[in-house]
């Protein structure tokens, strides 16, 4: 696969930071709590309000090594994986999640890494208005968020660990996403907020539904100080580790993140990636 490299600008990379805008939970100010979510039977339903607000996202190119796990919520890293195409559902719950257990176990020390879902985005921008079957054309998030609440973290523990969680909760654990484009990312990339720039004022829980499965996400009150980054034109060899949980309340617990349109490619090819989700165990 063609891979472009960073822009070199004497020995600087001309980086791309892009004026755009992002997704927030509109409060309706009526005091009830977010319009819950249902996923699963082929589609997804979420009626919650949202308004776009003004942002710059930055790119971290070149300077990749400045964020990590702990210190923003984040981190960039490369890695190459013996799966390319992501249509076979065998071998990406395979070996696609045995590479996926070996990089965070190689990345956090971690102890235990327990794989609980993936997805696989290849549709277009608009995907969740194309009606009943629309998981099968799932395309990008646009919508600010985090996939669990610290609420929500502990019931996917007790869910995946029913008869372990009781003591996995005494120990430090973690939900870590890993991203990884399918094909090179022009259109719709994904950004992530650094962790010390959102207070926990700014997340609200929100009920979201995905087949047996009752769990609490995050939804985002806008917050001008919200410091938004991403990569330009990841690869798939560049992947995007979000840490969506971390009971560690010493570093950097979650990150806020979501897709968001680059104008410069607002006609490219629809994005293809995958994430992986991860409860990440240790045992001291």
């Amino acid at each position: 696969m063609h891979k472009t490299p960073p822009v070199l600008n004497g020995d600087q990379i001309d980086k791309h930071h892009v004026a755009t805008t992002l997704n927030y939970w509109a409060d309706p100010g009526d005091g009830y709590p977010p319009t819950p979510i249902f996923i699963g039977k082929g589609r997804v339903t979420n009626e919650r309000p949202h308004r776009a607000h003004n942002f710059v996202v930055s790119d971290v190119s070149g300077d990749e090594d400045k964020y990590s796990l702990d210190s923003h919520g984040f981190q960039y890293c490369r890695h190459e994986s013996r799966e390319k195409d992501f249509t076979d559902e065998q071998a990406i719950r395979t070996g696609y999640y045995e590479e996926c257990e070996q990089l965070l176990k190689d990345v956090t020390g971690a102890d235990v890494v327990h794989i609980f879902n993936h997805k696989v985005r290849r549709g277009p921008t608009q995907w969740h208005h194309l009606g009943l079957k629309n998981l099968a054309n799932r395309g990008p998030v646009t919508r600010t968020h985090v996939d669990q609440s610290y609420a929500g973290a502990e019931l996917r523990l007790r869910w995946e660990f029913p008869d372990g969680a009781d003591e996995l909760v005494k120990r430090r654990y973690q939900i870590i996403n890993i991203w990884r484009p399918i094909e090179t990312i022009l259109k719709d990339p994904i950004a992530v907020a650094s962790a010390d720039s959102v207070p926990d004022a700014d997340l609200v829980g929100a009920e979201m539904t995905e087949d047996d499965f009752k769990g609490e996400s995050w939804v985002i009150r806008h917050n001008p100080n919200h410091k938004w980054h991403y990569k330009y034109r990841m690869t798939p060899q560049d992947v995007l580790l979000i840490k969506c949980f971390d009971s560690d309340t010493s570093v950097a617990r979650r990150s806020l993140h979501s897709a968001f349109e680059d104008p410069a490619h607002r006609d490219a090819a629809s994005r293809q990636s995958i994430e992986v989700r991860c409860l990440v165990c240790y045992h001291t």
